[in-house]
């Protein structure tokens, strides 16, 4: 296998990083700290695994022998297997590797901790679903309830984000599949079909080659440690498929592109009333739009995807509630919470930290392959749509309303970075491959994470 200096070099400093951002609090300095003003209890409770939020505890369970074998499996024959499948096939195998994969990662932690009762915490959607009796209601006076300390205020993922995100969470109560155990499993296979929407997008975007060598990586990707169990694998999955709706119209490899542009505009427009940092999608978004090769397939795509988006934006306007005043709002919200006492001068830094740990360095050594001048300058879709993605990460940390916790809720960006690892040499994919899988496999039975 030949590494080149730029792989090299990056996951160099990608290790650094790491190291370092574990090690810094344990050195309890006063300002580069995750917590100020911390109790030796209240620094276990929120920074015991910084930058991960977790806590530390090497454990197996059931799911620690279906996770390896998916995963030694993945390494030793998913590239083979991604490239000798029909095409057809490929998506469906993507995402049924993910989800497995996903599964086992979570059953790690047992049934009751791993999965079924993670959405059931006092901060989570499913402790506000019995509260809605009115759904028009609740949209309505949704704003009015985001800030803390009143007497009807939401819980603490409530009010984190648009309304969409519970209402999710009620309607799925409303049909019969209420509880723990249906919610994660709709966060799982939402999560998970973003393999197969990431490798949809890369062949509509570069090649079949170059999605079929994306696939393993996507299947088996760290992100599955968290997409199991949160909400945010459900924003992913929307989130995912809208981009590659969008890659699908402006490439016009469907028979009806307008169709395919409509359906995109409706999951991002869905996707920012489930969570304000979806609106940073415009950027792999635009990326998208901009490897357009003519004009016609440019408006083509665009045009009814920003008029189906207005469309999702003036449901909830006409519902009562407008967009800006919950951003607003909620920005409110997070300063009156832990964040004050989160510090920006470890966090600005460590939250890139958190993300090696969630894409693998597998896929920071594609990273490195993806400032190509020359590619960018003929706008290849794969460079521009990663690099989009990267620029939303880059924005979101510098905005200081996402310190700490960001392994979680930058996945909707993070899973197209591990992408970039199909742009590595194919001689070297099973070893940046089983680099990923044994860095999730650490992750996940040395730190009980918080989801």
């Amino acid at each position: 296998m030949s590494v080149s200096r730029r792989e090299v070099v990056a996951v160099s400093v990608a290790v650094v990083l790491t190291a370092a951002a574990f090690v810094v609090p344990r050195l309890h300095l006063p300002v580069v700290t995750p917590l100020l003003n911390a109790s030796p209890d209240r620094f276990r409770d929120f920074a015991d695994t910084a930058p991960i939020f977790g806590w530390w505890n090497a454990h197996v369970g059931p799911g620690t022998v279906p996770a390896i074998a998916i995963g030694v499996a993945a390494v030793l024959w998913g590239p083979a297997l991604a490239a000798r499948l029909p095409w057809r096939a490929v998506p469906w195998a993507a995402w049924a590797t993910s989800c497995a994969w996903a599964f086992s990662l979570a059953m790690v932690d047992g049934w009751q901790r791993g999965f079924a009762g993670r959405l059931t915490a006092r901060h989570e959607y499913l402790r506000q679903v019995p509260t809605i009796d009115d759904v028009g209601e609740a949209v309505r006076t949704f704003a009015g309830r985001i800030l803390d300390y009143q007497p009807d205020s939401w819980i603490t993922h409530v009010s984190g984000h648009p309304p969409g995100a519970l209402l999710t969470f009620v309607w799925l109560d409303r049909i019969g599949l209420g509880g723990g155990a249906w919610a994660g499993m709709l966060c799982l296979l939402a999560g998970s079909s973003a393999a197969a929407a990431i490798v949809v997008a890369v062949r509509a975007l570069s090649d079949e080659d170059m999605a079929r060598r994306a696939a393993p990586f996507v299947a088996v990707a760290p992100t599955a440690i968290w997409i199991a169990v949160s909400a945010d694998g459900y924003f992913t999955g929307v989130a995912a498929w809208g981009i590659a709706l969008l890659a699908l119209a402006v490439t016009g490899s469907v028979r009806w592109p307008v169709l395919a542009a409509v359906g995109a505009g409706l999951l991002l427009g869905w996707g920012i009333f489930c969570n304000y940092g979806l609106g940073l999608m415009a950027l792999p978004a635009v990326a998208v739009l901009i490897s357009a090769r003519s004009r016609r397939s440019l408006l083509t795509a665009l045009v009814p995807a920003v008029l189906a988006a207005l469309v999702v934006v003036a449901i909830f306007a006409l519902a009562g509630f407008w967009w800006l005043d919950g951003y607003h709002l909620v920005q409110e919200r997070y300063w009156q919470g832990i964040a004050n006492d989160r510090p920006f001068v470890y966090w600005g830094w460590a939250n890139l930290a958190s993300v090696v740990c969630a894409i693998g360095l597998g896929s920071v050594a594609g990273l490195s392959r993806v400032f190509d001048l020359a590619a960018l300058r003929r706008r290849s879709g794969l460079h521009l749509v990663v690099l989009g993605a990267l620029l939303s990460i880059v924005a979101a940390d510098l905005s200081r309303l996402s310190k700490a916790e960001t392994e979680r809720i930058w996945l909707p960006f993070m899973v197209w970075l591990v992408a970039s690892a199909a742009l590595l040499p194919q001689k070297s994919h099973r070893w940046w491959l089983a680099l990923n899988v044994v860095g999730a496999l650490a992750v996940n039975h040395l730190i009980f994470t918080n989801w």
